[in-house]
């Protein structure tokens, strides 16, 4: 989550105080507030104050939580689904919350502008959730677009009550007279009964994106998110990815991604050639490259290695001598280990291996 200027003021309030009461020495309490002028989140903030102990005179600001920003919600809820459609007065209410973020310091001048032309070429309540989802939300902030509630879901219900009613009233009436014979069954019957425990929630955890399963599920979410499968830049690791493509809109513009199950941009817009060549993942042989990626450490002699990462993207003719054409899809796979000894392949998108640099030991 973002940090505003309040937070980092309030950072900065416990650190004199931690170092007043001897806390902290001369130089960590530098360190630490300059980190502290420079923390973009929440969580830097909280990395710098949280081995010290609560000081006195401001212990409160120790245990102020900010305002998770609510966009983000599912229709268990009661809010529409991500790919809901976006009207003008949805795109108006983020660029409101942009517009306070920048104000108490959550963004720079370039992120609120590069997030704000995002924002008014946002398709669905899921783009623009993607926005806003790091910041700290105003109190007197609108709530997000919610559907109108329906009366046939009430009128099931009452229906169904009604109904269990009188099937109640009918069992009791059969069954009244038996009661008192039946009840040693019934005693019985219950402790019989299995204890079932408490049900444990399941997480759903995003697979290793360098394997086949995680490739086939990052290109679903790329295309669910973006409308296709355009990229300039693709790096997969195991648990996260970066993206750059070009703002939708602007060729001129490239704008970079995060992935840790959702995309979120990081950093603003930055300059983009508009006869850039985008690489399409369409193209990639995904059943190939995850079996090369399974067995990339031992054939490059990498000794204990693992692989690091994949990257896609298209040859600016750096490749030309090994005759790949300039323009094509080109992916590489690396692997490494502890010692920093590493090698790589050169692939097509089809998954062909064009060269290898093994590591020579």
């Amino acid at each position: 989550m973002r940090a505003r200027d309040l937070d980092r003021a309030n950072a900065f309030s416990v650190l004199d105080a931690a170092y007043a009461e001897g806390q902290l020495g001369a130089d960590e309490y530098r360190d630490r507030t300059a980190q502290a002028q420079a923390a973009k989140t929440v969580g830097e903030l909280a990395g710098l104050v949280g081995d010290l102990q609560s000081p006195t005179a401001v212990r409160d600001l120790m245990t102020t939580a900010p305002t998770r920003n609510p966009l983000r919600r599912t229709a268990s809820t009661g809010s529409y689904p991500g790919r809901t459609r976006a009207r003008d007065t949805d795109r108006a209410t983020t660029g409101e919350l942009l517009d306070s973020a920048r104000r108490d310091g959550q963004l720079t001048e370039e992120e609120h502008q590069t997030l704000s032309e995002l924002a008014q070429g946002a398709k669905t309540l899921g783009d623009l959730a993607d926005l806003v989802d790091d910041l700290q939300r105003p109190s007197d902030a609108p709530a997000p677009p919610t559907p109108p509630r329906s009366n046939r879901r009430r009128w099931h219900v009452i229906g169904v009550t009604a109904a269990s009613v009188c099937a109640a009233v009918g069992a009791f009436t059969l069954t009244s007279g038996a009661a008192t014979s039946d009840a040693p069954h019934a005693a019985s019957v219950a402790a019989a009964a299995p204890d079932l425990g408490t049900v444990q929630p399941v997480v759903v955890a995003t697979p290793n994106l360098l394997t086949r399963e995680g490739i086939t599920h990052f290109l679903a979410k790329y295309r669910e998110k973006f409308g296709d499968l355009q990229v300039d830049e693709l790096t997969l690791y195991d648990e996260f990815a970066t993206v750059a493509r070009a703002v939708p809109g602007q060729p001129n513009r490239q704008i970079r991604y995060d992935y840790r199950g959702g995309f979120a941009p990081s950093g603003g817009a930055v300059s983009r050639k508009t006869d850039t060549a985008a690489a399409d993942l369409a193209q990639l042989d995904v059943a190939a490259l995850s079996d090369l990626l399974a067995t990339a450490p031992t054939a490059l002699k990498v000794p204990n290695g693992v692989v690091t990462h994949m990257d896609v993207g298209v040859d600016t003719g750096s490749y030309g001598s090994y005759g790949v054409t300039k323009g094509a899809t080109i992916v590489r796979i690396f692997a490494g280990n502890q010692f920093n000894e590493s090698g790589y392949f050169l692939l097509t998108s089809a998954g062909q291996v064009v060269r290898a640099w093994p590591f020579k030991g």
